[in-house]
């Protein structure tokens, strides 16, 4: 039954006609929970919340099914925004972007030009910027953008999703660029052709993958509320004498926010994955598929008085 819902969820977030009713309708489904508001303002709001807690973030101003070069290069626009404000408010601040909201779908010297522009904002405000992985129809798409990105700037990382069979030779490779990752699960409905289709492998090939990475030496951001994950990773690091200095846990704003503060009362680094805007409706879909009894949740608030 949960595999039927989280399926139907992911299927959900891929609707363009839900997209642009959610759009106009507003937050209102129980969003709020998962995504800071609608402009910079609201996020900046919770940024400084967070920091306030001890804990890091990484911003996100949400965007999908950008199919327009106007779309594309008002997306960047939005986040040229949002880097200035983390550098204007000196918040405790990366950024996090979907290529195809700077116009992946659209040509690649679109996404390279938007690319560019953010990433000179980025530098001179000294804000790191992560690409987020979307689904595998653009993975190999994206992890060449990056690394073309990657030979010109250090201030730019990328995310690998443990559920595809190509994760760990993307490490692998990635290595060669000393490439800072997030590492995560992945939230996307994909084929078994080309992803794992039980979680316990998911799981085994994440646990791999971050020990991989750990050992290349290179910055490691572990993405998981799983404490299984979060466990081994501690163990792992002290068994190995590798330094808190050189990976950080991360996890989605609304989510375990107790066990967040938890993990940075022990010392480690805690970022929290911040997004906001008015596209909420696909991530917002992606979250309730990873946790479906996170629907329950959101019944409650279209329903409350």
């Amino acid at each position: 039954m949960e595999k039927l819902m989280r399926d139907f969820f992911l299927f959900l977030s891929t609707n363009r006609m839900m997209t642009r009713f959610a759009k106009k309708y507003g937050s209102s489904f129980g969003a709020s929970r998962f995504v800071a508001g609608e402009t910079i303002d609201d996020a900046v709001k919770v940024i400084k919340e967070l920091n306030g807690k001890g804990l890091a973030v990484t911003i996100d101003y949400l965007g999908e099914f950008v199919d327009n070069e106007k779309e594309a290069n008002e997306m960047a626009d939005q986040t040229i925004e949002a880097i200035n404000a983390i550098g204007r408010e000196k918040l405790n601040s990366q950024l996090s972007l979907k290529l195809t909201s700077m116009g992946l779908d659209i040509s690649e010297n679109l996404v390279r030009e938007n690319m560019r522009r953010i990433l000179k904002e980025a530098e001179e405000n000294q804000v790191f910027v992560t690409i987020d992985m979307e689904n595998y129809s653009r993975c190999q798409k994206t992890l060449d953008i990056f690394k073309k990105l990657r030979i010109e700037s250090e201030n730019i990382g990328t995310v690998i999703q443990s559920y595809l069979y190509r994760s760990e030779q993307d490490i692998l490779d990635l290595n060669n660029y000393s490439a800072s990752l997030r590492l995560v699960k992945g939230a996307y409905k994909e084929s078994s052709e080309v992803a794992f289709p039980n979680k316990a492998d998911v799981d085994k090939n994440l646990k791999k993958i971050i020990e991989m990475h750990l050992q290349n030496g290179n910055y490691t951001a572990i993405a998981s509320h799983d404490d299984a994950i979060i466990e081994h990773t501690k163990k792992y690091v002290k068994e190995n004498n590798i330094p808190n200095s050189q990976f950080e846990f991360q996890m989605l704003y609304g989510i375990r926010p107790e066990r967040q503060i938890e993990l940075a009362e022990e010392g480690y680094t805690i970022r929290v994955y911040v997004p906001y805007g008015t596209d909420w409706y696909g991530y917002f879909m992606r979250r309730i598929a990873e946790r479906p009894a996170n629907a329950a949740f959101i019944l409650k608030g279209i329903f409350k008085k």
